[in-house]
């Protein structure tokens, strides 16, 4: 058995990227299967906790490696070459933990102190009610789209903050225990399948207000823990959100770009033509040049935006709006430029990618289905990114 220490020892950012690419093979073996489950194997889970990957945004003060942004996404990034919904599993569990690392260092204990390998799921849409009562909140509520749910001791979960008169004073986000909710099984959709993405339900679950932050102050930059030292803890909470999901989008173009040039070296024609090999044709050299010119071109926006983001943490500085706006237009155009890409991809592959025992189709829907999450919209992003280039002060979303 590995133990804690050796798990987290040598946690650099290319070990750590290097641990995430060591199980391509295995998630690969395993994607069908995840599918099929509609969650993660559990040899995926073990794997993952094994090489500490879920880990990532744990503070080290817990035996974590309190790892920066950049090292976040491109170990995120790695895992969807293997398996999307393995990669979109724990791109949220390790976001999840990053909000607990925002929390009093009271609700930091109370997840990690008996069981540091425990793990969070989350979600922000405040779909609850609250009622205060001495020492907290108690909350009851559905969430919808809690991925990582089936594989989690915690939740962080969008609530009305309310005072004794039942007003509402605050929109906030509740840790609360997986024991204390229930889990509906609601995830039956075309892609990303394997996230376990259910209903959470809470009826009258009690909530002390250690364990509760304020999303208004969290999205000024104003967070409740008491390390103010610790840098990853500094960063910018929406551009943060927003941009994990990055990861998966651009490995999921690679996994793409990875089985096109295995097919391709194998040496099969171009139906209907006189190309014996598709790779000798013109067309399918400049497709696939095309669509690994636009996983760069993701990469590097994804990367820009993480580098930005990790330095404002460093300074320990409040990131400007402006740039927290280009965050989220870099995300929406990862996700646009990386589906861009899987196009192509699928053009020189030909309609043999969607048959049934290609992995590459289920890649596409994993994509097609992932990029679709609401704070990747690129619409959305470019809209609120072009007022704030323009000083407009009304937006379109409070979540920059």
């Amino acid at each position: 058995m590995t133990t804690t220490a050796q798990r987290t020892a040598g946690t650099g950012s290319e070990e750590l990227v290097a641990r995430a690419g060591a199980l391509v093979p295995l998630l690969r073996r395993n994607a069908a299967r995840t599918e099929e489950g509609r969650r993660l194997p559990e040899e995926n889970v073990e794997a993952l906790t094994e090489a500490g990957l879920f880990r990532l945004t744990v503070p080290r003060r817990f035996g974590g490696h309190e790892t920066d942004l950049r090292t976040f996404l491109r170990v995120g990034s790695e895992l969807a070459r293997g398996c999307g919904s393995t990669a979109w599993v724990a791109t949220l569990v390790n976001v999840s933990n990053w909000v607990v690392g925002l929390l009093p260092e009271q609700a930091q204990r109370d997840v990690w102190g008996t069981d540091p390998d425990a793990r969070c799921c989350g979600v922000l849409a405040p779909s609850a009610t609250s009622r205060k009562v001495p020492g907290g909140q108690v909350v009851t509520g559905r969430w919808g789209f809690a991925s990582g749910s089936l594989h989690a001791q915690w939740a962080s979960l969008g609530c009305p903050i309310v005072d004794e008169e039942g007003r509402q004073v605050d929109q906030g986000a509740a840790l609360v225990p997986m024991a204390d909710l229930s889990i509906e099984d609601t995830w039956y959709v075309a892609g990303m399948r394997g996230t376990g993405s259910n209903t959470l339900v809470a009826d009258e679950v009690f909530v002390p207000d250690h364990r509760i932050m304020s999303v208004t102050r969290a999205v000024q930059g104003v967070y409740p823990t008491e390390h103010t030292d610790e840098a990853l803890y500094r960063s910018a909470l929406v551009p943060v959100l927003a941009l994990v999901l990055a990861g998966p989008q651009v490995g999921l173009a690679k996994a793409g770009l990875d089985l096109v040039t295995e097919s391709l070296a194998k040496g099969r024609g171009i139906s209907y033509t006189f190309y014996e090999k598709s790779a000798e044709a013109p067309s399918t050299q400049i497709q696939l040049a095309e669509a690994a010119q636009l996983i760069d071109t993701a990469e590097l926006h994804m990367l820009r935006a993480a580098d930005d983001i990790d330095a404002w943490a460093r300074e320990g500085a409040p990131m400007p709006f402006l740039s927290r706006a280009r965050a989220r237009m870099d995300t929406g155009y990862v996700a646009r430029r990386s589906r861009e890409a899987l196009d192509l991809l699928l053009s020189v592959q030909g309609a043999g990618s969607f048959a049934e025992a290609s992995p590459l189709q289920r890649v596409w829907r994993d994509q097609e289905t992932g990029s679709r999450h609401a704070v990747i919209n690129p619409g959305i992003s470019t809209e609120l990114y072009g007022r704030a280039l323009l000083g407009v002060e009304e937006q379109v979303t409070p979540l920059i």
